[in-house]
């Protein structure tokens, strides 16, 4: 081996990441101690973006392309370097590649239940999963705030990284948007579509991430409140439960005459059982609220409130809200 060749041998004279991993995202090249030589190439591929470090410091940044080094193409590591007069030596400096493609079907989830304040149960404990995919917009602050230095950062490594702050923007951007948990089940999509630019407004200045997509795929509550729930949807799909029962009855006697009155007793005692439960919460009071007394006249808030305030329903207004009785309800009946 000739002088020429040992010293060829000890300088870096190509700079590439070839074939790279569907599951890497960052990876420092290998230079094995040697020093890059003067005019030396860089090839930088499709869905990469190639970043020097000299001595903890960034310096240039080169997207996809071959780049001869040269002074020219390193105005920011030649001042770093304080080349004075360009760059004629060998030097050392680290060269990370950052993969820019899209890291499709990425899951989030929560480990333990996030809370959230509800308008009609309060607080509840929530449990939620979901998708996303990610690309890195800024390789510069994803190394500085994610990868760091490793030789070789991995997804399965940003997952665990940044589970806990997708969570936590999750939380703060579900809470902030008020959405009624009654319509968080029914609205995936737009509840997910509306979180990603909250999502992004947090991740792609501090992390250098930006989601192309954040799927909802759902969110659970307690048994009790997805009781609560169920009941409620019920209650909607039946409609008025006594005019419920009454057609049950009906339709009972029509197909068996006289002879299906005996059992008729139980199942509508059983009947008014299930319709006083499912009624549940319906006030019982003497004070009612305009959405109290239209569920009893079978009339709209709207209506109820027009008649309180033309007389025809007595009844007094607190403030802005409307407060009448009972009484006042059986008088307006009569």
């Amino acid at each position: 081996m000739g002088l020429n060749d040992f010293v060829r041998g000890e300088l870096v004279e190509i700079i590439e990441w070839t074939d790279p991993p569907r599951e890497t995202i960052t990876f420092r090249f290998p230079d094995g101690d040697r020093a890059i030589k003067r005019g030396a190439q860089l090839v930088v591929r499709p869905s990469q973006t190639a970043q020097f470090i000299y001595l903890g410091e960034f310096g240039d940044t080169f997207t996809p392309g071959t780049y001869s080094l040269t002074t020219a193409n390193i105005p920011v590591l030649t001042r770093l370097r304080s080349w004075r007069y360009g760059f004629e030596s060998p030097f050392k400096a680290d060269v990370f590649f950052v993969a820019t493609r899209a890291f499709t079907g990425n899951q989030w989830g929560t480990s333990n239940p996030i809370m959230t304040r509800d308008k009609d149960f309060g607080v509840v404990r929530l449990r939620a999963f979901g998708t996303y995919d990610f690309a890195i917009v800024n390789p510069r602050r994803f190394l500085e705030q994610v990868a760091g230095t490793d030789n070789q950062f991995e997804l399965d490594e940003f997952a665990g990284t940044m589970r806990s702050r997708i969570v936590g923007a999750f939380s703060g951007a579900l809470a902030a948007s008020g959405l009624p948990i009654l319509e968080v089940a029914a609205r995936y999509r737009e509840l997910g579509d509306a979180l990603l630019p909250l999502v992004n407004q947090a991740f792609e200045d501090k992390y250098g991430v930006r989601l192309s997509s954040f799927v909802v795929e759902n969110v659970s509550a307690p048994p009790e409140v997805e009781e609560a729930l169920d009941k409620r949807s019920a209650m909607s799909a039946i409609g008025n439960m006594s005019d419920f029962v009454k057609y049950q009855m009906g339709q009972r006697l029509e197909h068996e005459g006289s002879g299906g009155i005996a059992g008729l007793g139980a199942e509508l005692a059983a009947g008014m059982t299930l319709a006083k439960d499912l009624t549940a919460g319906t006030p019982q009071n003497d004070v009612l609220t305009p959405a109290d007394a239209a569920r009893l006249l079978k009339l709209s808030e709207a209506d109820v409130v027009a008649s309180l305030e033309s007389g025809d329903l007595k009844g007094k207004k607190i403030g802005d809200q409307w407060r009448l009785t009972k009484a006042a309800v059986d008088a307006f009946l009569r």
